[in-house]
């Protein structure tokens, strides 16, 4: 509980022997921690800032990486559908330790949180057994003499290991568009990063309000009649007594013993002071919009531009899903055609998502109005 001590005010030689005491009320008045400093945009910084401490990014960014990993895969081969194909299976257990889902939501929530995801392979003979993720914290790029990437060193505790960027073995660098670095990605919520800074300053604001009785200290005014100032002995003791025994919810409302010429001024919040509810909810939708989730989806106040939940759900897997999913099938692709020396288109089955299931409604009701089309060209218009 910080606590201001207001002084009458006091001319010459009294003036001066106050004017120690003004660091010690500057202390005071330093009520919240962090100051001006932003979290960290790195990694592990947007991991315990964001992902970690912030209930909207968390959110937003367990529904996009849940959602896009839970997208069933398809593989073609020589023009037509391979059901097979041993890419699939590899797709659906990844490795001994994590299932398709659980390798793809962390894949997803990397390329959200750092900008970046390296898969590394696992070769037996010439068989691909068996896929890993790399931490992006961990990875450091390696740049060749002509400047592409060259190798990547993965550092975990003590030990380093090096994989090659291109051949057999190599790593597969997934990346979003990052206009300053020509071989590193940006993640989303970087773009957020003051959002996220201000939403989390907001959540301590009202853990430290509550923790003084629910509402803004007041003021402490020494008046005596004889004039005068509190000695320096006087003044730690009535701090240390205000800290311990009206600070705290369980001392929420005690009533507060003054003598000495002591008053209590209590102080309230403006109107306008009051407006860090809206700005806390501001922050919770740039953090949704750098994220690409409809603010409605995450339950926020304002910006319900969507007739309904149904066209929000909609736009989410248009606009923040899709495009997601078919950078990796596309990354995917190159990568596997050659490991497998073959070529393989990866994508995925649309029809098995719910959220789009009334698009497509739509498409086969028109498909099947056209009586100008045959049965072949209709399964073709419809993706069979």
């Amino acid at each position: 509980m910080k606590i201001p001590f207001i002084r009458p005010r006091a001319n010459g030689a009294a003036d001066r022997k106050a004017m120690p005491e003004l660091k010690a009320l500057s202390q005071i008045f330093a009520s919240h921690d962090g100051g001006g400093d932003s979290a960290p945009r790195g990694y592990a910084g947007l991991a315990r800032e964001g992902y970690m401490r912030n209930a909207v990014a968390h959110r937003a960014v367990r529904l996009v990486s849940e959602a896009a990993a839970s997208v069933p895969w398809l593989a073609y081969r020589d023009g037509g559908e391979d059901a097979g194909h041993p890419a699939l299976a590899l797709l659906r257990q990844p490795n001994a330790r994590q299932g398709g889902g659980e390798f793809f939501e962390a894949l997803y929530g990397q390329l959200l949180l750092s900008g970046n995801a390296f898969l590394l392979p696992v070769i037996a003979g010439a068989r691909l057994i068996e896929l890993h993720l790399l931490r992006p914290d961990r990875m450091r790029l390696i740049e060749g003499p002509d400047g592409w990437p060259q190798s990547y060193e993965y550092r975990a505790g003590s030990r380093m290991r090096r994989y090659p960027a291109i051949g057999p073995g190599s790593v597969l660098h997934l990346k979003l568009f990052h206009p300053l670095d020509d071989h590193l990605g940006f993640p989303p919520l970087a773009a957020a990063g003051a959002a996220l800074d201000l939403s989390n300053s907001a959540s301590r604001w009202n853990r430290a309000l509550i923790d003084n009785s629910a509402r803004p200290s007041g003021a402490l005014v020494y008046q005596p009649k004889e004039g005068g100032n509190l000695t320096p002995d006087q003044y730690e003791r009535l701090k240390a007594e205000l800290a311990d025994g009206y600070s705290g919810p369980a001392r929420a409302g005690r009533p507060m013993l003054l003598e000495g010429g002591l008053d209590w001024k209590a102080m309230g919040l403006s109107p306008r002071e009051m407006d860090f509810v809206e700005a806390k909810n501001g922050a919770a939708r740039d953090i949704a919009l750098a994220l690409g989730v409809p603010p409605m989806l995450l339950g926020l106040p304002g910006d319900n531009t969507y007739a309904n939940y149904a066209e929000a759900n909609r736009a989410f897997w248009r606009l923040a899903v899709l495009p997601l999913i078919g950078r990796t099938a596309a990354g995917l692709s190159g990568w596997l055609s050659g490991i497998y020396d073959e070529a393989i288109n990866l994508g995925h089955d649309l029809d098995q998502v719910p959220g789009l299931a009334l698009e497509r409604d739509a498409l086969w009701a028109r498909v099947g109005a056209a009586g100008f089309l045959t049965d072949a060209e209709k399964r073709e218009a419809v993706g069979y």
